[in-house]
């Protein structure tokens, strides 16, 4: 049967390197790669929308806001990884096609952090955190 997978593969060589073997000892099942997306998408929704329900906090909900709805976008990018791997992810995300709106929302990500904790101001904070959404939807 392993000889047969790997015919399929395209490593039809007698025996797999150490390094193929760890591959395929590390990489996870289908079913546990949409438990994680799954749960990963699940907590970074609940962060943002705790980060929305915390703005209206008096004094400090600008900086709850920015950091639960930035760990919220985190979460939900992190949750595509497990169906597609970190690598793979990462290779879409730096398309040529895709890298403007990479860089916007990377950038955008780090902005909205800084506007709340070092800038402490309120609109810059807001309007970074809809240009992280706006990024993320493109």
């Amino acid at each position: 049967m392993d000889k047969l997978k790997r015919v399929l593969s395209g490593r039809d060589a007698e025996e797999p390197s150490g390094l193929a073997e760890v591959i395929d000892s590390t990489s996870l099942g289908w079913g546990t790669r949409v438990k994680g997306f799954i749960a990963c998408f699940a907590i970074g929704c609940l962060c943002s929308i705790l980060g929305s329900c915390l703005l209206w906090i008096p004094k400090k909900g600008l900086v709850l806001f920015a950091v639960f709805y930035t760990l919220g976008n985190i979460a939900s990018i992190g949750s595509t990884m497990f169906l597609m791997g970190p690598m793979k992810q990462l290779k879409r995300m730096f398309e040529p096609t895709r890298l403007i709106a990479t860089i916007v929302m990377l950038l955008c990500l780090i902005l909205t952090l800084c506007s709340a904790f070092w800038w402490r101001k309120a609109g810059l904070a807001l309007l970074f955190c809809i240009l992280q959404f706006f990024a993320m939807a493109w």
